[in-house]
């Protein structure tokens, strides 16, 4: 465990047990996002390779045409 977490975790076992709790939950909620996010993320390069080839074949055949933020 790292210093920095050590100190985090020494300052919040002062808190009230409702506030230790709250904390406790935000954190773990925090880390499954993450690992969530992760996942998805690595299982989404197969699908972002093919959109981009097809963006670049579209491009190809003039079907593109210039974004233009003011129409936004």
């Amino acid at each position: 465990m790292t210093k920095l977490l050590e100190q985090a975790f020494s300052e919040a076992a002062k808190l009230a047990d409702a506030e230790q709790d709250a904390l406790a939950k935000w954190l773990l909620a925090e880390i499954e996002s993450e690992r969530r996010w992760e996942e998805l993320w690595a299982s989404s390069h197969e699908a972002l390779a093919g959109w981009a080839a097809e963006a670049e074949a579209e491009y190809g055949r003039g079907e593109t045409e210039a974004l233009d933020p003011d129409k936004l």
